[in-house]
């Protein structure tokens, strides 16, 4: 008779099909990740467009990102699935959570700096932390601190305006990320996440048996995580990369330095709030806030758009709605936006 799976006896079945798929399957992530700017250059070779237009230049960006951000969202899902079957929810949120207030949100905002995620972007490892079970409140410090400060943003920041400027805006920017999640952590604001994604957290909590796993079985898990998660969220990945790829190509330069460089007390939140419909990471803006500069612009104000577009996108919240409800996100939008006029006014202050 053949035994049953037991937490004492578990069926150990056949893993090199699945390491041998697994390896097929990353190496050709891989290479389409390593060729998505060749891809977007042929797709506007096909349509006849080139860069130079503000068509073509929407048109690239959005064969670019959306392939970027849909293999992110899938393999970082993937990755989460697997790795949530080695450790508990309440592992994980006990390691961002820490002991007193406020460490696993400075973890969690610390760990935005080193991955080099545009808000869409984040957006995936976001999802893993929720459906992990890590608290709200550190989720948030990490989206915040993920698009908004990060290495590549610091580095162009020193090259253009000097060390000063770059540390200002790091100890700004991680400010604006752990305050941000502290008072949304603090708002108890867990019932206004979608139904689903409180699903996928309470049934985690109900079927962790590390002890019966076997590596098939891990990597199911990662299987179906892709499946119940990208299955869900791919619609609206795709709905915010067009709205950010239609904005991207005409972006009014010499329109948004007319005000920012006036010094009245309107500048800062009226360039947060054309920040927002914006979308691109921290790579793209930069070289708009150095021409911005040139133009006049001032600092802060100039900062604060910055921060609007790379942190408060309009793509992002279509493609948090998925996973948040209304309420909850205007909180995040309302949080976050207070913060950043906070550190435009303080840039234009002292610089």
């Amino acid at each position: 008779m053949a035994l049953q799976p037991t937490l004492e006896n578990p069926v150990r079945r056949p893993v090199l099909p699945w390491l041998m798929g697994v390896c097929a399957v990353s190496a050709l992530w891989l290479a389409a990740y390593a060729h998505l700017t060749e891809f977007a250059d042929g797709i506007l070779a096909v349509v006849g467009l080139t860069r130079h237009t503000a068509l073509g230049e929407a048109v690239h960006f959005f064969c670019y990102d959306a392939p970027k951000v849909l293999l992110l969202l899938t393999g970082i899902v993937f990755v989460m699935g697997i790795v949530q079957t080695f450790f508990a929810p309440e592992r994980t949120r006990a390691l961002l959570a820490g002991r007193r207030v406020g460490v696993g949100n400075a973890l969690a905002a610390l760990l935005g700096i080193v991955t080099p995620f545009c808000s869409c972007s984040a957006v995936p490892l976001f999802i893993g932390f929720l459906s992990a079970g890590v608290p709200l409140g550190v989720t948030f410090s990490f989206l915040i601190s993920a698009p908004m400060v990060n290495e590549v943003a610091l580095v162009l920041l020193f090259g253009m305006f000097g060390w000063k400027v770059a540390f200002l805006y790091l100890g700004l920017g991680l400010a604006v990320a752990i305050v941000a999640g502290l008072v949304i952590g603090q708002l108890r604001m867990e019932a206004h996440l979608e139904d689903w994604v409180r699903q996928i957290q309470n049934g985690q909590r109900a079927s962790y048996v590390p002890e019966a796993l076997d590596w098939v079985a891990r990597f199911e898990a990662g299987r179906d995580h892709v499946r119940s998660i990208v299955g869900k969220v791919w619609p609206y990945v795709l709905a915010g990369i067009g709205l950010g790829a239609g904005i991207h190509g005409y972006v009014p330069e010499d329109f948004m330095a007319s005000f920012m460089g006036k010094d009245v007390w309107w500048a800062v939140p009226a360039a947060v709030l054309l920040g927002v419909p914006m979308y691109t990471n921290a790579a793209g803006i930069i070289p708009i806030v150095e021409a911005l500069l040139g133009k006049g612009a001032a600092l802060g104000t100039v900062l604060a758009f910055m921060m609007a577009v790379i942190a408060l996108s309009a793509p992002e919240m279509i493609i948090l709605r998925k996973v948040l409800k209304p309420r909850l996100i205007a909180t995040f939008a309302g949080v976050v936006a207070a913060g950043i006029l906070l550190v435009g006014y303080v840039f234009n202050l002292v610089l």
